[in-house]
């Protein structure tokens, strides 16, 4: 996402962060058509996705994951949940990305204007067309998913999780998807914005990292990491410095104590 919004590096840049965690062994990337400015140009951070990965040999293993629901009127984030809509957005994002399939199509998140049985309806003819290969959503409960898996298959939810924020683990997201087989990708992991700003400086990180030679923030990624297995982080990074140092995350296997230091610890939003 931060490739393509307000304070994003150049195109030239973003192309080396994405070849940089594909070379490291990366196999999703996740995006939206939404990822970008403003409505003028819808599907930024799908075409430099494909740009990107048509430079390489094709690797089956890449899934490119990308979001449809949300719309970006003069930069704003308005959520869109017809039916019509999302099928036009998918077939933008089909475009964008170059391809006749799209891996993992999400609904962005529900619309309180649209019935959700409407809007994953809507998914579900997408994948019997074809188009769509799996579906998922994001920003949901637990009722949300059930309804969802009335009407199609649910591959994957999307939902914040991080120290700062416990709402997938405290209303029982996470717990439903390990139980019902479903991949739950955590997004802003290390807590998005500001907050992890704090990481650095937070007493409890702080000595544990140098203890173990690793940076706060890939602390805060082995922690999520190991809420559940279903569990996937797709940490965001500017940069490939800091995009290789939330791989970092992947090998690091975090002691009993040392998990349940960071779960106790306080985490201010302020």
């Amino acid at each position: 996402m931060h490739l393509s919004i307000q304070d994003r590096p150049t195109e030239e840049q973003g192309g080396r962060v994405i070849q940089a965690v594909l070379d490291a062994g990366i196999t999703i990337i996740d995006t939206a058509d939404v990822y970008c400015l403003d409505d003028s140009e819808i599907g930024h951070n799908e075409r430099l996705i494909a740009r990107a990965l048509r430079s390489r040999a094709q690797d089956e293993r890449v899934i490119v994951a990308t979001k449809g629901g949300l719309r970006r009127p003069q930069g704003r984030w308005e959520v869109d949940g017809h039916p019509a809509h999302l099928r036009s957005a998918c077939e933008h994002s089909l475009k964008a990305l170059g391809v006749e399939r799209i891996d993992l199509y999400q609904l962005h998140a529900p619309d309180p204007r649209v019935p959700l049985a409407d809007s994953v309806g809507a998914l579900a003819d997408l994948r019997r067309e074809g188009k769509v290969r799996w579906v998922g959503l994001s920003n949901v409960s637990v009722p949300e998913i059930r309804q969802a898996e009335a009407i199609v298959p649910v591959s994957t939810v999307q939902n914040r999780l991080n120290p700062f924020f416990r709402e997938a683990l405290t209303e029982g997201v996470v717990q439903y998807c390990e139980e019902r087989g479903i991949g739950f990708l955590a997004y802003s992991p290390v807590g998005g914005g500001r907050l992890n700003r704090k990481l650095p400086a937070h007493p409890v990180l702080r000595p544990m990292a140098t203890r173990l030679g690793v940076t706060p923030h890939a602390l805060v990624l082995a922690w999520v990491l190991a809420r559940s297995p279903r569990v996937i982080v797709i940490p965001s990074a500017r940069s490939v410095e800091h995009a290789l140092d939330g791989i970092t995350a992947a090998e690091l296997t975090l002691s009993q104590e040392d998990l349940a230091a960071i779960t106790a610890a306080q985490f201010s939003r302020a």
